[in-house]
């Protein structure tokens, strides 16, 4: 299969964890566009692609004339289709109300859910043209907020609403929205949050990666007549919290 003739895909956060491991999922069918911070941590993953480009920006940054509008300004002329656009960059900002400063939530909203935004408006042209997929890859946490989390609960859920939002808006283009959400993965953000809590890791009490890479391609393998509108992955011991 030849670059010219391979279905297209946008990875953001397309360098670790769950973003990573959906590229090198695609990675024999499609041609992959890999979205991350670091230009050598980009290149490294593209060249271990059998067909695949960077796309370096800093999401915090969607100021006009800022990274990510720079970056997409120079990707979106040679790109005519998107077929699958799947948002996995995310940020975890952990702490109470009271603790946590004013510009974690700007940093959490910014980088969860405006940056989304700003991807997908520049994305949708190439979206419509191919009746693409649009997956935004959100968590547990936008469907029911916890403790010490409340800026990354926030964004959670306002990119629920987005992603709600865009599938009733581009339905009739042919534009599909799938919003993925899985429970605690076994994945560097993982990590973070829990020395943030302080306990011991055990990665047996996560989902495995390849366990969401699955879930996404539910959505990604549905035929065009099919949406799959939210997913919800959790681990197998997953039980919902009681009062």
């Amino acid at each position: 299969m030849s670059e010219q003739t391979r279905p297209v895909a946008v990875v953001t956060g397309g360098t670790r964890g769950i973003g990573l491991a959906v590229a090198r999922d695609l990675a024999d069918t499609h041609h992959l566009v890999i979205g991350g911070r670091s230009a050598d941590t980009v290149a490294e993953v593209v060249a271990s692609l059998p067909s695949a480009e960077g796309l370096v920006a800093d999401l915090a940054d969607c100021s006009p004339g800022g990274s990510l509008e720079t970056a997409l300004d120079a990707l979106v002329p040679r790109l005519p289709r998107a077929d699958v656009l799947v948002h996995s960059a995310g940020i975890l900002r952990t702490g109470t109300v009271a603790d946590s400063p004013v510009q974690d939530w700007a940093d959490s909203m910014t980088v969860n859910v405006v940056a989304v935004a700003a991807v997908t408006r520049a994305l949708l042209p190439a979206l419509r043209a191919a009746h693409g997929l649009v997956i935004t890859v959100n968590s547990g946490s936008g469907l029911t907020a916890t403790p010490a989390s409340g800026a990354y609960c926030a964004s959670k859920f306002a990119l629920r609403a987005f992603s709600d939002s865009l599938r009733q808006e581009e339905r009739e283009h042919g534009v599909r929205v799938t919003s993925l959400h899985p429970g605690r993965v076994d994945t560097d953000m993982q990590h973070e949050l829990v020395a943030f809590e302080g306990a011991d890791y055990d990665a047996g009490a996560y989902l495995d990666v390849a366990s969401v890479v699955r879930a996404a391609r539910l959505a990604i393998d549905a035929g065009p007549d099919a949406s799959v509108d939210m997913v919800s992955v959790r681990p197998r011991g997953w039980r919902p919290a009681t009062t």
